[in-house]
C-alpha cells in the first residue's frame, strides 16, 4: 500500500497519485512529493531506491526492524529511523510503531512497518499550516516529528497516572495487595525502560536535523523545529523522574512489608507468650506430687484464677505496647 501527495510552489496541486508517476512530478524543481510505504517488501524498497538513489545500507535498514533511533547521512539524503508510541488500554502496557524515513531535497519517503502511526493526523498537521508549505521537504518533515512527539507526551502522561494510581495502592490493605503492587510495578518499570530507549536518542535526532549544513531546515522552520526539540526534552526529562519514581515506589513496597512482617511478629510473640501462661500453670499443676490444694477442688480454682488474672494482664500490657 503506498500513498502519495505532491507540493508545487507552496500548494498541494496531486494526491493518491500513481507511484510510477513520481518521477514525472519530481522533473519540476519546484515540486516536492510524499511518498508513504506500509510494510512494503525488499522489492519495492529496491524500486525505490533506484528511483530516488538512496545508499542501499539506508535500504537495509529500512527493511530489518528494531533499528535504534537515529539520522544517518548519505550523499543524496538522509536517513531516519523513529518509533511512535502508544499504552495499551486494555494491558496497559507500551505499545511502539518503527518508522524509517528517507528525507531528499525534493521528496519525503515513510516506511511504515506496521498500522501504529496514525498518518492522518500528520495529513491534518500539513493542511493547517498550507503558509509553511512552501519551506518544502523540512515543513513535512516538521508535521511528521511534531506528531510522534506529541505521542510521547501523551504516552508518558499515561505512565504517570498508573504510577499515580500504583502509589494510592502501596498503602491498602488486603490479601493480593503486595502481588499486585510488584507486578504492576515491574510492568511500568519495563514500559518506562522501552519508552525511555525510544525518547533519549530523539534529542539527538532533532538536534542533528537543525544542524544548518545539512540544509533540512530553512530558516522560517527553525522555531518549529525548536520547539520540537523542547518537547523532546521535557518528555525526556518526566521518563526519568517517572523511571526514580517506580524505583522509590519498589523501595517503599519492600519496606511497608518489612513493617507488616515485624508488626505481624510482634502479634504472634504476644499471643504465644499468653497462651504460655495457661500451658506453664497447667502444666505445674498436672504434676504427680502433693502441693496446695492437692486432691482439692481449691487448687482447680486457684490455677483457674491464676490463668485468668496473668492471661487478662499480659493482654493489656502488650494491648498498650501496641503489640496487639
Amino acid at each position: 500500500m503506498a500513498r502519495t501527495r505532491l507540493y508545487r510552489g507552496g500548494s498541494l496541486v496531486r494526491e493518491d497519485f500513481p507511484v510510477h508517476d513520481i518521477s514525472e512530478c519530481l522533473a519540476d524543481p519546484d515540486s516536492v512529493v510524499w511518498l508513504d510505504l506500509h510494510q512494503p517488501g525488499r522489492e519495492v524498497l529496491d524500486r525505490v531506491g533506484q528511483a530516488f538513489g538512496i545508499h542501499e545500507l539506508a535500504l537495509e535498514d529500512a527493511g530489518k526492524e528494531g533499528q535504534r533511533p537515529k539520522i544517518d547521512r548519505y550523499h543524496a539524503h538522509e536517513f531516519l529511523s523513529a518509533y511512535g508510541v502508544a499504552m495499551d488500554e486494555r494491558s496497559g502496557e507500551l505499545v511502539t510503531s518503527e518508522l524509517a524515513v528517507f528525507v531528499t531535497p525534493q521528496a519525503l519517503i515513510t516506511v511504515r512497518k506496521d498500522d501504529g502511526i496514525d498518518m492522518g493526523d500528520v495529513l491534518a498537521r500539513w493542511d493547517d499550516a498550507p503558509e509553511l508549505t512552501a519551506q518544502g521537504v523540512g515543513f513535512l518533515l516538521h508535521g511528521l516529528l511534531d506528531h510522534l512527539v506529541d505521542g510521547y507526551f501523551v504516552a508518558v502522561q499515561q505512565l504517570d497516572d498508573n504510577i499515580e494510581g500504583l502509589e494510592d495502592l502501596l498503602f491498602s490493605e488486603g490479601p493480593r495487595v503486595v502481588r499486585d503492587v510488584q507486578r504492576r510495578a515491574y510492568e511500568l518499570r519495563k514500559s518506562l525502560v522501552g519508552f525511555r530507549r525510544v525518547v533519549l536518542p530523539m534529542r539527538e535526532v532533532i538536534n542533528t536535523l537543525m544542524r544548518p549544513t545539512l540544509h533540512v531546515v530553512t530558516e522560517p522552520l527553525m522555531p518549529y523545529y525548536q520547539d520540537v526539540y523542547d518537547h523532546v526534552l521535557r518528555a525526556t526529562e518526566w521518563t526519568e523522574s517517572l523511571r526514580d519514581l517506580v524505583g522509590s515506589v519498589m523501595e517503599t513496597n519492600l519496606a511497608v512489608q518489612a513493617n507488616r512482617m515485624n508488626e505481624i511478629m510482634k502479634q504472634v510473640t504476644s499471643w504465644a507468650a499468653i497462651i504460655a501462661v495457661p500451658t506453664a500453670i497447667t502444666g505445674f499443676y498436672g504434676q504427680n506430687l502433693p502441693y496446695p490444694g492437692f486432691d482439692d477442688h481449691v487448687g482447680l480454682l486457684t490455677s483457674s484464677a491464676l490463668i485468668v488474672v496473668i492471661t487478662v494482664l499480659l493482654f493489656f500490657a502488650f494491648k498498650r505496647q501496641d503489640w496487639l
